[in-house]
């Protein structure tokens, strides 16, 4: 069993201390745009993304304790200052403390696959997850999913047409294994060494379909 890693960063947020939804201009010091990415990792990614876009305020969650530790040391490394790093599961997030039609992205990036046939129901991204996610983007916003695991990308790519409200970006291709300019974070570059393929989906939500 790991131990807890306590986590001294001006990037960490301690959930106890926020408001239900909290202030994200005040926290940011600005009115930029805020984006989400749902399971950091350790932050190769955020860090990329985060440098690409300064004039956006990103939300990065990890259920582990050592990811949100790794992820925030990356980022204080690199002095970046438009990203907040915080530990809680996606769906009580989201729904505690993001305010509904807010978020201009959410970034998916190899979550759990659950593999075995009969663990797929605990899969985060589902049609009935993007309904559920579909009131917390502003018109216009970008939803990004990305896996190495087959099964999990053509489901995906299957079911998101039949989501209302959502345009496919990548139209008429249902996904894409190149997706220049959105970056790779080192679990896919492993996976890409090995020879595998990321299967890339984009979407945005259509304005007015809230």
């Amino acid at each position: 069993m790991q131990s807890f890693i306590q986590i001294e960063s001006p990037n960490y947020l301690k959930l106890e201390a926020l408001a239900s939804p909290p202030d994200w201009s005040a926290i940011f010091g600005n009115n930029n745009p805020i984006a989400l990415e749902i399971g950091c990792g350790i932050g190769d990614f955020i860090l990329k993304t985060a440098i690409d876009h300064p004039n956006v305020n990103f939300i990065a969650i990890d259920f582990y304790n050592k990811g949100c530790w790794k992820t925030c040391r990356r980022l204080d490394r690199h002095g970046i200052t438009n990203v907040r790093v915080l530990r809680d599961e996606a769906r009580l997030f989201i729904t505690d403390r993001i305010p509904k039609g807010s978020l201009s992205a959410v970034y998916i990036n190899c979550p759990d696959p659950w593999p075995k046939k009969r663990h797929r129901k605990r899969r985060l991204v589902s049609s009935h997850f993007l309904e559920f996610l579909r009131e917390y983007l502003a018109p216009g916003a970008n939803f990004y999913f990305a896996t190495d695991f087959d099964d999990y990308g053509i489901d995906v790519a299957e079911f998101m047409p039949q989501v209302s409200g959502f345009r496919n970006a990548f139209a008429p291709d249902l996904y894409r294994h190149d997706f220049p300019g959105y970056h790779k974070s080192k679990y896919m570059q492993k996976f890409l060494a090995e020879g595998k393929n990321i299967f890339f989906v984009h979407y945005k939500l259509a304005p007015g379909s809230l």
